[in-house]
C-alpha cells in the first residue's frame, strides 16, 4: 500500500493528560503499532492517573514519557510550554524519530529535525465564542500569537470535523502557501464497547466542571424524568478546585476506569450530550459503540459526524432538552432503532481507518522532508534540556519510561 511504502518507523507523540487527546494517542498509537510503526508518547499537563498508566502499559512497544508542564491553554503557562518544548527537542535528539505528531499547537514552532504536524484538538477562542459568546478577552493575545506561530509553522494541520478545522482557521487565519489542512477523524475500538442488557438510565461522561459538556443542563431537567441521570468524570478543576455537581438529581458516579466507563455505557439505554462546543466527541463514539441512543447538543461538529443517527437540541434550551430524553423513554422501539444507527454509524470511525489517514499523511510528509527552513545555530548547539526535565527511566515490566520536571500545572485559563 502507499503509505506502508513510506510509513515511519517511530513516531514522537506529544499528549495531555487531561481529556480526550490522551484516549487519541493511545488508540492511534495502537492502530499505529499493528502496522509495525513505534510511538514514544510525551505527555504534558500533569502526571498520568492510574487508568492512563494502564492503558498505555497495553500497547505494544510504546514509551511513554511524563511531565507536568503546563499546557498551553492554562494560567500563566508560558514559562513551562518554553521548558516543554527544550524537553521535546531533548526528546527528539535522544530518540531521534522519523516524525514528530503535535497534539498541541504552541511547538509546532519548534525547530524539529524531523518532519511535524500539528492536530487541532480543541481551541481557546472557538471554545470561548461557543460557550461564552463573543471573542476571547485580551489576556489571551499571548495565546493567540503562539497558536498562529505554531500553525505558520506546520507543514500539515489535522482536525478531527471539518467544522473544526473551519472554526480554527476562522479564529487563526489561513494557513501559509504549502501548509496541507486535512480532516481526519477520532476512533475507537468496537471490541472494547459492546452492548449489554440496557437499564433504565441517562448517561453522560466527561469533565463536569468544562462548560461546554452543559452537565448543568442535565441538572435542569433530572427532576422531571421518571429514568435517572448519572454522570461519569472529574468535578475537579486543573490545579484544583472541585466544582459542585450542578443538580442533586445527578447520580454522580466519580471518575472511573475505563472498563468501568464502558461497563456504564453498555448499560445506559440513553446517552446524553447537550455540547455547546465539541470538536469530535470521542465519548459519544464510545456510547454510540455501546449500543446508546443519543441525545446531543445541535451545534454543527456533532451534526457533521452523527447526521441522522441521533436527536440534536439547543443546547441552551432545556425544555427541548427534556422533551427529546422523555421521547425516547417513552418510545422503546424509537429508542432502539436511534441506538441501532448510531452503532452502525461508529463503526465506521474505526481505529484502522485512522491508522490509515495518518499514515498516509505520515507518507507525504515524509516524501517531502524536513523544513527547507534554515537550522539556527543555537538548535544545532543544542544541549539536553537540564532545567527542563531529569528523565528517569522506568521500563520494567510496566514498559514506560517517565521524565518528569519539577513543575506542576496550575488552574485553567478558562
Amino acid at each position: 500500500m502507499a503509505d506502508a511504502a513510506r510509513a515511519p518507523g517511530s513516531v514522537l507523540m506529544t499528549a495531555d493528560t487531561m481529556g480526550g487527546v490522551f484516549s487519541y494517542a493511545i488508540e492511534l498509537a495502537r492502530a499505529l503499532a499493528a502496522r509495525g510503526v513505534r510511538t514514544s508518547l510525551a505527555t504534558l499537563g500533569g502526571p498520568l492517573s492510574a487508568p492512563q498508566r494502564e492503558a498505555a502499559g497495553r500497547v505494544p512497544g510504546l514509551a511513554v514519557f511524563e511531565s507536568s508542564f503546563r499546557l498551553e491553554w492554562m494560567e500563566d503557562p508560558w514559562d513551562d510550554v518554553a521548558r516543554a518544548g527544550d524537553w521535546l527537542l531533548e526528546l527528539e535528539e535522544r530518540l531521534r524519530p522519523a516524525l514528530i505528531h503535535l497534539n498541541g499547537y504552541a511547538h509546532g514552532a519548534l525547530d524539529f529535525r524531523a518532519p511535524k504536524l500539528v492536530v487541532a484538538h480543541s481551541c481557546v477562542l472557538s471554545w470561548w465564542a461557543a460557550v461564552l459568546g463573543g471573542e476571547a478577552p485580551p489576556r489571551y493575545d499571548r495565546y493567540r500569537r503562539e497558536v498562529a506561530r505554531g500553525l505558520a509553522a506546520a507543514p500539515a494541520v489535522v482536525a478531527p470535523t471539518r467544522a473544526m478545522l473551519d472554526a480554527l482557521l476562522r479564529h487563526h487565519g489561513p494557513l501559509p502557501a504549502g501548509s496541507r489542512a486535512e480532516v481526519i477523524p477520532n476512533a475507537a475500538d468496537p471490541a472494547r464497547f459492546a452492548p449489554r442488557p440496557k437499564e433504565e438510565l441517562v448517561l453522560a461522561v466527561g469533565r463536569l466542571w468544562d462548560q461546554a459538556k452543559n452537565i448543568e443542563a442535565l441538572g435542569e431537567v433530572a427532576p422531571h424524568l421518571p429514568w435517572p441521570i448519572q454522570v461519569a468524570g472529574s468535578d475537579v478543576r486543573p490545579g484544583g478546585g472541585a466544582g459542585a455537581i450542578p443538580h442533586p438529581s445527578l447520580e454522580h458516579l466519580g471518575v472511573l476506569s475505563p472498563s468501568a466507563v464502558a461497563a456504564a455505557l453498555g448499560r445506559a439505554s440513553i446517552y446524553a450530550h447537550p455540547a455547546r462546543y465539541e470538536p469530535f466527541g470521542l465519548s459519544v463514539l464510545e456510547a454510540a459503540l455501546s449500543g446508546c441512543a443519543l441525545v446531543l447538543g445541535d451545534i454543527p461538529s456533532l451534526r457533521e459526524v452523527w447526521g441522522d443517527a441521533a436527536l440534536y437540541v439547543d443546547p441552551g434550551d432545556t425544555e427541548a432538552l427534556r422533551r427529546a430524553l422523555r421521547t425516547l423513554i417513552d418510545a422503546p422501539g424509537a429508542r432502539r432503532e436511534m441506538a441501532a444507527r448510531a452503532r452502525a454509524r461508529a463503526l465506521g470511525f474505526s481505529p484502522r481507518r485512522m491508522a490509515r489517514g495518518y499514515l498516509r499523511l505520515y507518507g507525504e510528509l515524509l516524501g517531502r522532508g524536513p523544513s527547507e527552513e534554515g537550522r539556527s545555530p543555537a538548535r544545532e548547539a543544542r544541549s539536553p534540556a537540564r532545567d527542563a526535565a531529569v528523565v528517569l527511566e522506568r521500563r520494567g515490566t510496566s514498559g514506560l519510561a517517565a521524565a518528569l520536571p519539577a513543575k506542576k500545572a496550575s488552574a485553567p485559563c478558562a
